[in-house]
Parts: structure tokens; C-alpha cells; sequence
């Protein structure tokens, strides 16, 4: 058992993936953690979509950024797994993925990100070190992390 990654620009995600996409961020940022934002941000067109699939089912999922786009760096963004395949691990696929989409896609080696404080070990077991002190983004600490 395992995912099937593809990493696609905004223009070629069909309407069903784009919708799979909006409903999974939707469901993980919005209601699961209770967060009113806005999610659909004007940024998904400069993104590369990392799309995790299990048995044709959206199940993980985040975003690419060139660097200048959205930090100096390469970034990872909207980093997400469905509530109910988390007890896989596949979080760190995901991550591992994102970080070598980057390498391929972008050929940066320094990535930062926006971090879910909670999430700080998680991106840790990746190579990612705090740069920053907390900050509440959206109501939720937050801290940014570096790979270099």
C-alpha cells in the first residue's frame, strides 16, 4: 500500500482534481482545525500541485513555490493529509516528494516554510530548523523552518 504522486502546474489540474484539491484543503484547514480563512489565496496559479493518491482517492497534498514567489527560498506550502490515512505516516512521503519536486523542478536546495508549530519535530525529521520565533498565523502558531 502506497501513494501515487503526481506533481502538476495549476493549468493542467483537471476540474476534478482542482476540486479535490479545494475540498481536502477545505476539510483539513477550514473545518477539521477550525479556521476561518481564505484559503483560495490567488497563489494556486504559480504553484506546482503535489497530489498524493491512494485507489484513485485525493488523500494527501501541498504546494510548490519557486523562490520569490512566496519566501526568497523554494517553499512548501498547504501541506496536508486526509484525517483518515494519517495513521499511515504518509505525511513524510509527502514531504519527501515536495522537497525533491523542488530539487528537480526548481533546482533549489534551500526550502522555507511555514510551519504549523505543532508540526516543528515532524519537519525537524526532515532537515527543516526553526529560523523564527512564533507568530500566529490565521489564529494558529506558527514558526518558519529552513532546509538548507
Amino acid at each position: 500500500m502506497s501513494l501515487e504522486f503526481k506533481i502538476k502546474r495549476f493549468n493542467e489540474l483537471s476540474l476534478v482534481e482542482l476540486y479535490s484539491v479545494l475540498q481536502l484543503r477545505s476539510e483539513i484547514f477550514v473545518v477539521e482545525q477550525d479556521c476561518v480563512y481564505q484559503d483560495i489565496d490567488g497563489k494556486d496559479d504559480k504553484a506546482l500541485h503535489v497530489l498524493g493518491t491512494f485507489n484513485g482517492e485525493l488523500v494527501a497534498y501541498c504546494r510548490l513555490f519557486q523562490p520569490g514567489d512566496y519566501f526568497a527560498d523554494a517553499s512548501i506550502g498547504r501541506v496536508v493529509v486526509k484525517a483518515t490515512y494519517r495513521d499511515k505516516k504518509w505525511g513524510h512521503n509527502l514531504i519527501r516528494e515536495a522537497i525533491n519536486g523542488i530539487a528537480a523542478r526548481y533546482n533549489a536546495a534551500v526550502i522555507t516554510i511555514s510551519a504549523q508549530l505543532y508540526l516543528k519535530k515532524f519537519y525537524e525529521s526532515h532537515g527543516f530548523v526553526k529560523v523564527s520565533e512564533e507568530y500566529l498565523e490565521d489564529n494558529i502558531p506558527h514558526i518558519e523552518m529552513r532546509k538548507a
